[in-house]
């Protein structure tokens, strides 16, 4: 965050450290002031206490902006860590079974999948065989199938079950959010007409 903070400092010169003989002035609510000397421009700003902001230095002559520069960082900074909040990263976790997985062990692991899913990451599940039986590969595919069809109301196949050496796996990618909330008051409105 602090990083980010320097480079709009960086970027916009304030003040006296604004190079350009003459400015193009935009007023404190955006309306234009007009093509004026520096000099000018800058008294302007102290008489209405507020700071000189060049906003567009590769223009002719060059933008500046009567501001509160102070209060235009902080704004930027909220912004920022706004847009930095709402964007959830994606992970891609992965739940490891075998072949000869237990019935409640195999429901433990569903489970986890499905809060995984439900929590917006993406889920592979493996299948690790070893010693000999990677020869009844057929064990493994009817697995994640029904690792699949416990999920079905969570998750999508992304893409069908591939074996790479001694792993057979498939991915899940959660449901639309919309989607499973339209199914979930599907399912309440049918429990409401069976009441």
């Amino acid at each position: 965050m602090k990083e980010v903070d320097k480079d709009i400092i960086k970027q916009l010169r304030i003040n006296q450290m604004i190079r350009a003989q003459e400015v193009r002035l935009v007023g404190e609510k955006g309306e234009q002031l007009g093509i004026m000397p520096l000099s000018q421009a800058q008294e302007t700003a102290r008489k209405h206490d507020l700071d000189l902001v060049e906003v567009a230095p590769a223009a002719a002559p060059p933008v500046c902006r009567l501001l509160d520069y102070g209060k235009y960082k902080y704004q930027q900074a909220k912004k920022d860590q706004g847009m930095r909040k709402s964007q959830k990263i994606s992970q891609l976790r992965e739940i490891r079974l075998r072949p000869k997985i237990g019935i409640h062990d195999f429901e433990a692991k569903s489970r986890t999948a499905r809060k995984l899913l439900v929590d917006g990451d993406k889920v592979k599940v493996t299948v690790l065989f070893r010693g000999r039986e990677i020869t009844h590969p057929e064990l493994g595919h009817k697995l994640l199938q029904r690792m699949t069809e416990t999920l079905n109301e969570n998750a999508s196949m992304e893409r069908q079950p591939i074996i790479e050496g001694k792993r057979m796996n498939i991915i899940l990618t959660p449901v639309t959010k919309a989607k499973v909330k339209e199914e979930i008051k599907e399912n309440q409105d049918a429990k409401d007409e069976n009441a």
